[in-house]
């Protein structure tokens, strides 16, 4: 996958030079919007990049607890939305990523990497789920929308 990307950026840096300051942001800025539109639709999927599902919560024991019992929550809720997945453009790069806190809490996730659930608990190793990647179908559909900003 990462020879796909650095073969579309060779490829498109020619003919991004071309382009205006203005124009190369603008166009940023809606390939980065595109971007987070099908990350936001492959997390509400629960899919890797590669088309794996993401690896199941841990079941928690829910007879236990009193009062009313929660259906299932779809992981990475809030995660998605565009308050937490920010999209910045300029006329040089695209950035599609977590802000603040959230970005921790993806990092643990995309990595693999061990964290507290809460506060006191102990380090829980969390499953490898990629959170943010390039499908083949992304890197085609920036292939796509840049020639047809240039042919304009």
């Amino acid at each position: 996958m990462a020879n796909n990307l650095e073969a579309l950026e060779t490829w498109a840096a020619v003919l991004l030079d071309r382009l205006e300051p203005g124009e190369r942001g603008k166009l940023a800025r809606s390939i980065g919007q595109e971007l987070r539109r099908s990350q936001q639709r492959r997390v509400m999927a629960q899919e890797n990049p590669d088309g794996s599902k993401y690896t199941p919560r841990k079941q928690r024991d829910l007879r236990g607890k009193q009062g009313r019992i929660r259906r299932k929550l779809a992981m990475f809720k809030k995660l998605r939305t565009v308050s937490y997945l920010k999209v910045r453009g300029d006329s040089n790069s695209v950035t599609v990523g977590f802000t603040a806190r959230i970005a921790r809490i993806a990092r643990v996730h995309q990595f693999g990497l061990k964290d507290r659930a809460v506060r006191g608990a102990p380090d829980v190793r969390y499953h490898q789920r990629e959170v943010l990647g390039f499908t083949r179908p992304e890197l085609g559909r920036i292939h796509e929308r840049l020639l047809a900003h240039l042919t304009i």
